[in-house]
């Protein structure tokens, strides 16, 4: 059988393209912002993850133009060999600080780090428990670890409590979460995590992709929302959402930062992040613990778009984050749905299964802390008009 012929056979992406409604890979043509120009439209963003709206601050974009000027465009190679520069080792200090942890390892992409992490730490004789709507990269990492997955109902912790009892007393034992979770906006339920990993001799791994400068008095995330900190075990944290970048962080002990840096393939045998991406995220942190307001902001405009949604009558799943799930239901109508928000220059992200249950299709918008009420009334005017439009409320 040729090795291609998968290729050829029918898919929901070429049958959304045979139809005009494919919705991915639009083309920026402006700096990511909260209108943007795309393929010669005006669009209010609303789905983009740029939460604090550093990616096109002035002050972020002039450090990592001197970083590149003083550097150079990369490193030519990995951390482990001639990779790393001060600014590396410096960024990499000011998150462990700021986090409130002893070490803290920083990556080339949040993808890469999860891989990272968990392929270092565990293996054939550990087992991790894993949240069932966790990220993409978490399971890709537990393959790549070869330990024992054992997934668990989102955030059901009686589910995780029945399946810890199962895993041999000789077993490592990690477990996995999201912090917030990306799709549904969903905050894990850290408290009782805890407790389980008390009772049952685990170790907590949270992946605080979209809680990092977000959640908490400072923007530490999860762990400090609940006030737990001490309580979680490994940080994971990406820079393509509040700072503002691209690469992941990892912040720990000092010891199992050093068995990171001495037993991850990943983090060995990849190019270390390039000085520019460096010098952004520690613009980044440094605004963030010097600008509060912007995380007030952020959650303010958020429920004002709530409030927005809700007078008009438009479904949604709560939360207290900047992500709003709009429920779409079916699959073909999600995407018309996008198709032509887009059209009406609104742009947001559908989401389709596996990444959500059969019948439950919903389209994703995340907020931005230099959002205006004016903007948000503008969104939420034309999603009540394409809704309306395609029956999808009266």
């Amino acid at each position: 059988m040729d090795l291609f012929k998968k290729c050829e056979e029918d898919a929901l992406y070429k049958q959304a393209q045979a139809k005009g409604i494919y919705p991915y890979f639009h083309q920026l043509e402006s700096k990511q912002d909260i209108v943007v120009e795309m393929e010669g439209r005006r669009e209010i963003m609303i789905g983009s993850n740029n939460y604090l709206g550093l990616t096109g601050n002035q002050e972020v974009i002039d450090a990592a133009v001197e970083a590149t000027k003083n550097y150079g465009t990369g490193c030519s190679g990995s951390r482990f060999l001639n990779g790393s520069t001060f600014a590396h080792v410096q960024l990499e200090k000011d998150l462990a600080k700021f986090l409130n942890k002893e070490d803290c390892v920083i990556m080339s992409t949040g993808f890469q780090t999860n891989l990272g992490i968990i392929s270092a730490i565990c293996g054939r004789h550990d087992v991790v428990l894993c949240d069932k709507e966790n990220h993409a990269s978490i399971y890709d990492a537990i393959k790549l670890s070869y330990a024992e997955l054992i997934r668990y109902n989102h955030n059901d912790m009686e589910d995780l409590e029945a399946k810890l009892k199962s895993v041999p007393e000789d077993k490592g034992i990690l477990i996995v979460t999201d912090g917030v979770f990306s799709m549904s906006g969903d905050i894990c339920n850290l408290p009782k995590i805890v407790e389980l990993k008390h009772k049952y001799g685990a170790r907590i791994m949270v992946d605080d992709a979209h809680a990092l400068g977000i959640l908490g008095e400072n923007g530490r995330g999860t762990g400090e929302y609940f006030g737990l900190e001490d309580e979680v075990d490994i940080i994971f944290g990406t820079f393509s959402k509040s700072l503002a970048s691209l690469g992941g962080l990892c912040a720990c002990s000092h010891e199992v930062a050093e068995f990171i840096r001495h037993n991850s393939r990943p983090f060995i045998f990849s190019a270390s992040i390039t000085p520019g991406c460096v010098a952004a995220a520690s613009k980044a942190l440094e605004i963030i613990k010097r600008e509060p307001e912007r995380r007030k902001n952020l959650l303010e405009i958020t429920e004002y778009m709530r409030e927005c949604l809700r007078k008009r009558g438009i479904k949604f799943r709560d939360s207290k984050v900047p992500i709003i799930a709009i429920y779409t239901y079916q699959p073909e109508l999600t995407l018309l749905a996008c198709k032509r928000l887009f059209e009406e220059g609104v742009y947001v992200n559908p989401v389709l299964p596996p990444a959500t249950p059969v019948g439950e299709c919903l389209i994703r918008t995340s907020y931005t802390a230099t959002h205006t009420k004016e903007l948000m009334e503008e969104a939420a005017d034309k999603i009540q008009k394409v809704f309306k439009e395609l029956g999808i409320i009266e």
